[in-house]
């Protein structure tokens, strides 16, 4: 679909559902994403999945969680720093919650992601709400010394 507004691609989707059995959204950015697949999924009764997000943090999900059988550590028990808080950052960091991990810290531009900043977009803020429980700040150097994943 070529459209710029988000409007645009949410009635082409809807126009077009009834003769599919899913949707898959693919290179939309975030944050436009999140609010897209939000939309459709409220207004469809066919699954709408977003590969960007959903299919990247399965494969991560997957190769994290047969990595700490190798080295034998729990999903609670680990440190993994997120490099990009855009669609698969954030999706791969709430998958990554629900197995467990609770030590997670996302990166931008700026450094480490925490609700003490005060330059946050939105979707950022909401991400530090849920995210570094230590409140770490510093660069993404900084961040990493300790971590046992590094996600970028």
């Amino acid at each position: 679909i070529n459209a710029e507004y988000m409007g645009e691609i949410v009635k082409t989707v809807k126009m077009v559902a009834p003769t599919f059995g899913g949707i898959n959204l693919e290179d939309i950015a975030a944050p436009r994403c999140f609010e897209i697949e939000r939309r459709l999924r409220d207004e469809l009764d066919i699954p709408v999945f977003h590969d960007d997000q959903h299919g990247t943090a399965i494969v991560v999900t997957a190769a994290l969680l047969n990595a700490l059988k190798v080295v034998k550590k729990k999903p609670e028990d680990i440190k993994v720093v997120v490099c990009g808080i855009g669609a698969a950052g954030t999706a791969c960091t709430s998958m990554l919650q629900s197995i467990g991990v609770r030590q997670i810290i996302g990166c931008d531009q700026s450094g480490a992601l925490s609700s003490d900043r005060t330059d946050l977009s939105a979707a950022h803020r909401l991400y530090a709400s849920t995210t570094n429980p230590n409140k770490e700040s510093g660069t993404l150097a900084e961040v990493l010394r300790g971590a046992d994943v590094f996600l970028g």
